[in-house]
């Protein structure tokens, strides 16, 4: 562990499977959050400007159909993150380059507003973050998700958030109106409440007592908040379920989620060498059970067992996480977001 990059969850650039579009510019500054490790590997940014910012999905196994990334990649670092293949649509690996390669998009906020004004848009809930944190790092000099939140209040559209960032209490003036209308829900990410596993999981994240502590704060306010403990990792951190979930629940969750963790793609390499390195005592032993709970594989695409897993200690995750909800979260439920309010231009109404 001697050369161990510090703040940087991957430790090498994985190859690009579409290396024939590989890009890597030269002497572009570095930007660093103050609230986070300076990296060893320095962040560069890459400005874009997409013709379209509102993604569609049809997956039969996430909640929601439609979502709004304004970043690509995220400084976070974390390891196990699903969404580190994407990068390399980009040209980049989802190794390194992944974490210290962001790409934002900064017409966001005039894409939004453009697609809220069309007359073929049909309100949705949106959610904030289905690929990558609308609240890393750079949202702190960006502003873009700030800015798109503000969109949706003007609208009047729903919206759901998931970040594991407590950057996101810097926008409580705009989320306490949308919560009053019953437009925001938000889900808080915490995959550990172990200080030394975070700090090799997930190295640029804040603490798992501040992302708790940033459920209550939203809680207090208004704002309907639930946790998602994904991913579970065995061996690594299954045994937290039931504690996670009574913390949480203790700091105002009304709901909770999972997922088992999944090495697609470049995820899979990049996540055994870490693991190899960092916890060299059980490394086969966690490798194998991920394999357990996909039918032997590392990988998984099925739709319906993908998120879930299955197998013996597919099931044994499922319950743990279970008889937490039932002993916990007993008589609580999700936000059902309004979708009936939307203003197609925006206007202010009789009483605003």
């Amino acid at each position: 562990m001697a050369d161990y990059k510090k703040g940087r969850g991957a430790q090498f650039n994985s190859a690009n499977s579409f290396s024939t579009h590989q890009y890597e510019p030269d002497n572009l500054s570095a930007s660093y959050d103050d609230d986070f490790p300076e990296p060893s590997v320095k962040t560069q940014f890459f400005e874009g400007t997409p013709k379209q910012i509102i993604s569609r999905s049809t997956s039969p196994d996430i909640g929601f159909s439609a979502s709004i990334n304004p970043y690509q990649g995220c400084e976070h670092g974390c390891i196990y993150c699903y969404a580190r293949p994407s990068h390399e649509y980009w040209g980049f690996s989802a190794g390194l380059d992944f974490e210290s390669k962001i790409m934002v998009k900064k017409n966001a906020p005039a894409l939004l507003e453009k697609q809220f004004q069309a007359r073929s848009y049909k309100p949705a809930v949106i959610h904030f973050s289905g690929n990558t944190d609308c609240y890393q790092p750079a949202e702190r000099t960006y502003q873009l998700t700030r800015q798109l939140l503000a969109l949706c209040l003007r609208y009047r559209n729903p919206v759901s958030i998931i970040t594991k960032n407590a950057l996101i209490l810097r926008d409580l003036d705009i989320l306490k109106p949308l919560a009053a209308l019953n437009l925001v829900s938000v889900a808080i990410s915490i995959t550990t409440l172990s200080e030394s596993l975070r700090l090799l999981m997930e190295p640029r994240t804040v603490t798992g007592t501040q992302r708790l502590k940033t459920m209550g704060m939203l809680h207090q306010v208004g704002v309907p908040v639930g946790v998602m403990t994904a991913p579970i990792i065995p061996s690594l951190n299954d045994h937290e379920i039931p504690k996670l979930i009574e913390q949480a629940a203790g700091q105002g969750a009304s709901w909770a989620a999972y997922t088992v963790v999944r090495l697609n793609g470049a995820l899979g390499p990049l996540f055994t060498d870490w693991l190899r390195q960092t916890f060299p005592d059980r490394a086969e032993r966690v490798l194998n059970q991920i394999a357990d709970c996909h039918g032997g594989q590392l990988n998984d695409s099925r739709f319906s067992t993908r998120m879930s897993g299955e197998g013996p200690y597919a099931r044994h995750i499922a319950q743990l996480h279970r008889i937490a909800c039932q002993k916990y979260l007993a008589g609580r439920q999700p936000a059902e977001l309004n979708t009936t309010l939307f203003r197609p231009a925006g206007q202010l109404g009789l009483f605003d």
